[in-house]
């Protein structure tokens, strides 16, 4: 999958930035319900301008060491921006994931109905793993089943099992994202999905964020079972990001005390979990970026750790609040 990194001229590349990667779920669409797009995307937000926009992000993780770019399906235009990128020149080293499953419907509208359909079924994936090939071709590391929740065909369709396994067959880790308060009953339930007794999934991608916890014992018994796991959503969109009255008493102190951005603080608390082998920025602007990159530099004490659990809340609440967000 990655092997060690070295600029195309031969010379070794920055040292890759411990467990950060960069997901393009913000860039890739002109709306999504991250918490002040309107001061973070260009104006008008055309196809050229977020192109440009995500390339940009792109070059400065990757020289700041990032390795690992994650994309999917339905964030719009995502996979395209990611293929031209990559197409710009040889970037040894890099994992890149993508998800099917969701099929993006927007049009490239902020203000469209519906913006993306779920659909786990066997004709979806089929559709999408040629769509995804198509762009990035055998530069696809890691595949998985976008948005798992109890029930999905994901975790019960033996059909779709031998399709994935055949993708797995081709050198492509197969995996899943989970959403929704029940994250830690679908991660189990895919740990238990064998075929001819082999675990499929191999790589679980799910939410955690102080705000949302319920996810990491189980997170831990993914890694522990040899998964990859991926934390998405670190910010909560954006909510950890930004001034808040409730989370103010608790975030304020810990900013003053680290001298660390929120959005730095929240990231450190991911990369903290010992289960947590890749942590996702979202970023959407270049300081974004370069601030959410500093928390690999930011050690947070275990008094400090806990003093983060106090901002948890119950899954329920948190993804009722999650499902009010505005795409804008």
């Amino acid at each position: 999958m990655a092997t060690p990194p070295h600029s195309p001229d031969g010379t070794p590349a920055p040292a890759a930035t411990s467990r950060m990667g960069f997901g393009l779920a913000a860039v890739g669409r002109p709306g999504y319900i991250d918490l002040g797009r309107d001061q973070d995307l260009p104006p008008g937000r055309g196809v050229d301008a977020m192109r440009r926009r995500t390339h940009e992000l792109l070059d400065l993780a990757y020289a700041d060491g990032v390795r690992h770019f994650d994309a999917a399906r339905s964030y719009g235009r995502s996979e395209e921006f990611l293929a031209q990128w990559l197409d710009q020149r040889e970037r040894p080293g890099l994992v890149v994931s993508s998800k099917w499953g969701y099929t993006y419907t927007a049009g490239w509208r902020v203000d469209a109905e519906t913006h993306e359909v779920k659909d786990h079924g066997l004709g979806t994936y089929e559709r999408q793993v040629a769509e995804t090939r198509a762009l990035l071709g055998d530069r696809l590391d890691v595949y998985q089943v976008h948005s798992v929740t109890p029930g999905s065909p994901a975790l019960t369709d033996p059909a779709l099992h031998r399709a994935l396994v055949e993708l797995g067959a081709q050198g492509v880790l197969v995996g899943l994202s989970t959403s929704g308060p029940d994250q830690a009953e679908a991660i189990r339930s895919a740990l238990a999905v064998t075929v001819d007794g082999v675990p499929l999934y191999r790589s679980v991608q799910a939410t955690w964020n102080p705000l949302e916890p319920s996810a990491g014992a189980a997170l831990a018994e993914a890694h522990a079972a040899g998964c990859r796991v991926m934390v998405k959503e670190a910010l909560a969109n954006g909510r950890l990001a930004v001034p808040d009255p409730r989370l103010d008493p608790v975030l304020g102190p810990l900013t003053e005390a680290t001298g660390a951005a929120r959005d730095t603080l929240a990231l450190a608390a991911a990369l903290h979990q010992p289960w947590a082998d890749v942590v996702l920025s979202g970023a959407a602007t270049t300081d974004q970026l370069t601030s959410n990159l500093r928390a690999t530099a930011l050690t947070l004490t275990a008094d400090q750790l806990a003093t983060l659990t106090e901002l948890a809340e119950s899954p329920p609440a948190y993804w009722h609040h999650r499902s009010e967000l505005p795409w804008n």
